[in-house]
């Protein structure tokens, strides 16, 4: 099992996002996954990792998530 990352190890493995930018992501219900441990947010190393991976685009015109078309 992963150790589980703080609101702020995970903003700093994101590129150093801050901590307001998560909180407003998990309002949202954007971002990565996240586990509630009582009033604790804490983030699975591997959540981060399968979040940027969906982020990965070809280029700006591609929409990401769905099938990639034949080039």
């Amino acid at each position: 099992m992963n150790p589980l990352l703080t609101e702020e190890q995970t903003a700093r493995a994101l590129g150093n996002l801050s901590v307001k930018t998560l909180q407003r992501w998990r309002w949202a219900g954007r971002g990565p996954r996240f586990i509630k441990i009582g009033a604790a947010v804490r983030y699975d190393p591997d959540d981060i990792a399968a979040f940027i991976e969906a982020g990965r685009r070809e280029s700006t015109s591609d929409p990401g998530n769905g099938p990639r078309r034949a080039s």
